[in-house]
């Protein structure tokens, strides 16, 4: 990354900025979605409004601390961008080469988060809808998983319940072609330093205030694209189910 000093003009928000984000300061601890916000990084210095938006959510199941900023590159934070595409708005586009996830906006616009790939979000590629949504979805390692680590894993066989160590985060949304589960996950993540960066398992993952974001502007039934323009990886024997099993029936 670039360590050339931002230009003024970014690094002084502009009147209608400050008009637009007055009302998300007092927002900051409520539970509905938090607006994105169309700002530049400022140098070593991070915004009061992105400590806003990625701070802590002690309204959640499983009160959440603020997300270190620290060593995220800011190009991943959450923020509306000029994205002409065919696709509707409500339409999530997932740009695995790029590690980003949109949400298509009217107007050519969406909202951009930065996301983590891991081995099975290089997996597949295509157009699926959602249909199933969980908050503090419950996790359950794949028999392969525990063969390679039982130490680790083997303690979770039955699975492991919701909570800020789940490795699927705040939130999942899971993605079907039909009646077929694609084991295909968008999910949320307990190590910031992983967006935007290539990681060895999991699917797609944001930012848990990101995943939390998504989750409250997308119903069941929203479509998802997902772009992969390289190789497709192939799972290992016995790991066919990949990391990420379908979510239990009482999951929402």
């Amino acid at each position: 990354m670039s360590t050339a000093r931002p230009d003024a003009s970014l690094s002084r928000p502009t009147r209608r900025t400050f008009a637009l984000l007055s009302p998300l300061f007092l927002a900051a601890c409520v539970s509905r979605a938090q607006q994105p916000y169309e700002v530049a990084y400022q140098g070593p210095h991070i915004s009061a409004e992105y400590l806003a938006m990625y701070g802590e959510r002690p309204d959640e199941a499983h009160p959440l601390p603020a997300t270190d900023l620290s060593e995220v590159d800011p190009q991943f934070l959450r923020r509306i961008v000029t994205y002409p595409t065919p696709e509707r708005p409500g339409t999530i586009v997932v740009d695995t080469d790029n590690r980003f996830l949109y949400l298509v906006l009217q107007g050519g616009k969406a909202i951009r988060y930065g996301i983590g790939v891991g081995k099975q979000g290089m997996s597949w590629r295509g157009r699926a809808t959602i249909r199933r949504k969980a908050q503090w979805p419950s996790w359950t390692p794949t028999a392969a998983m525990i063969a390679r680590e039982p130490a680790r894993n083997r303690p979770w066989a039955g699975g492991m319940p919701g909570g800020l160590e789940n490795p699927l985060g705040a939130r999942a949304l899971y993605l079907y072609q039909g009646d077929h589960d694609t084991m295909y996950r968008i999910h949320g993540t307990s190590e910031p330093w992983s967006i935007g960066k290539s990681v060895s398992s999991g699917c797609i993952r944001l930012f848990n205030q990101d995943i939390i974001d998504l989750y409250s502007r997308v119903p069941s039934g929203t479509t998802v694209v997902v772009l992969n323009r390289g190789t497709l990886s192939v799972p290992e024997p016995g790991e066919e189910g990949f990391d990420e099993i379908p979510a239990p029936p009482d999951d929402i």
